[in-house]
């Protein structure tokens, strides 16, 4: 619904009061008083924590208020689209990588490399930059990154009697055995793994494994039959030795969230997940879980996902403004101080290493994980192109059928690949 509503557009290291210099492209400050409108999807926590930010701000810059505007995930891109068609698009967005393309391509955000040197980003890895790029346009930058990675719970593998993986080395055939293993000893109890293909973060990994990638640059879906295709057939074949839970507790399980995943509920000794998700799998089992790579991974095939984006509409009065607060945003410590990793792991390192001290365990553990990734991540993931806002639920659909046996991996790959391809054209 808030995609069908997006294809409606009609649009054709600072201190907390430094202020970086406004550059050519950015214009002048202005003296008077000055108003932003800022928007953002999130939780009550994030709501207290982004109006601490602004309060910080406005006491560094007393002509400038903040007009904030927030809301749950689904009534947010509603809303947005809707401010966006009668162009009254707020002048700094939280954005999303699922409809950065779309508002982009339709003229609606600001192409953020204008501003120069009142946007600070050289603190920040060239992939979280990059991964804000749409046809190498600036049009987002990175709030914080996060990483696929698998999730494991030291005790249940203490249960089964079964190691720990070097997950610098193992293999795809490794995680096989390990997880059949666990979960014979777990007799139904616990399982060795639980599903992947519900989102798009494994097929992307297992895409960038086999030399292939979902999308190019031109946003067309160029991703291998046999690359998908292969992608189910691994799942099945977990599924049939019962290193999976039988497809019809995968799919209940599935509708109840994190909190009542397997992960969550300590029925699984693995679990795929985004490696910001620690601290609330750790909490909602009551147990130290253990960040891993993904089998196979190294040589630059992990990317940094941003966990959300910060962009700006193009339509602002005030440039100059947008610009100093979204650097402020960025690259004040006053802001890390008040955040630290709500958003995600900071993407300006500086800041990153700045409030490592401050974390809990398993945000440092979130935060160690990805400082150990930097050797390999390779290029940025081409942005979702508009009409790919849909993904997830068409894999939904298909690994459903791939589980139940309702339709072959071949198949499904053929039907994923047609159908999303149509949304994207459409």
């Amino acid at each position: 619904m808030a995609f069908a509503a997006a294809s409606a557009l009609t649009l054709s290291g600072c201190g907390p009061s430094a202020t970086p210099q406004t550059g050519e492209g950015a214009g002048e400050l202005s003296k008077d008083p000055v108003t932003l409108t800022m928007t953002w999807w999130g939780n009550d926590t994030r709501q207290a924590n982004t109006q601490k930010i602004i309060d910080a701000f406005e006491k560094a810059h007393p002509n400038i208020n903040i007009e904030p505007s927030y809301s749950d995930w689904a009534g947010y891109w509603d809303k947005l689209a809707t401010e966006t068609a009668a162009n009254n698009t707020p002048d700094i967005i939280q954005m999303d990588a699922l409809y950065l393309s779309t508002y982009a391509d339709r003229g609606a955000l600001l192409d953020l490399s204008s501003l120069g040197d009142a946007l600070n980003t050289s603190d920040l890895p060239q992939a979280a930059v990059d991964s804000g790029k749409v046809n190498d346009s600036l049009y987002a930058v990175s709030a914080g990154l996060t990483a696929y990675s698998i999730v494991a719970n030291p005790s249940i593998f203490e249960q089964a009697g079964v190691e720990l993986p070097d997950d610098k080395t193992w293999t795809w055939d490794d995680f096989a055995d390990v997880t059949k293993k666990i979960s014979e000893a777990g007799g139904g109890k616990f399982y060795g793994t639980s599903a992947y293909g519900f989102e798009d973060g494994s097929l992307r990994m297992w895409a960038r494994q086999n030399g292939d990638q979902l999308f190019d640059e031109e946003g067309k879906v160029v991703i291998k039959k046999e690359t998908v295709k292969s992608w189910w057939d691994q799942l099945k074949s977990l599924t049939d030795e019962g290193s999976v839970a039988p497809a019809s507790t995968t799919i209940e399980k599935q509708a109840g969230g994190l909190s009542e995943s397997f992960s969550a509920t300590n029925q699984a000794a693995l679990g795929f997940w985004w490696n910001s998700q620690l601290t609330a799998l750790s909490k909602a089992s009551g147990q130290e879980m253990k960040l891993l790579r993904l089998p196979e991974s190294s040589g630059g095939k992990y990317w940094y996902k941003p966990s959300m984006y910060w962009s700006a509409s193009s339509r602002t009065e005030h440039k100059a403004e947008a610009a100093l607060f979204l650097d402020f945003l960025v690259n004040s410590q006053e802001v890390a101080d008040i955040q630290l990793t709500e958003r995600g792991v900071p993407a300006n390192e500086k800041i990153r290493s700045y409030i490592a001290p401050k974390l809990s365990e398993t945000d440092k553990a979130v935060v160690a994980f990805l400082d150990d990734l930097s050797g390999d991540v390779g290029e940025a993931e081409p942005v979702n192109p508009p009409g790919a806002s849909g993904i997830e639920a068409l894999l939904r659909k298909y690994t459903e059928q791939v589980l139940f046996g309702q339709m072959d991996s071949e198949k499904a790959a053929e039907g994923f690949i047609k159908e999303l391809s149509s949304e994207i054209q459409n």
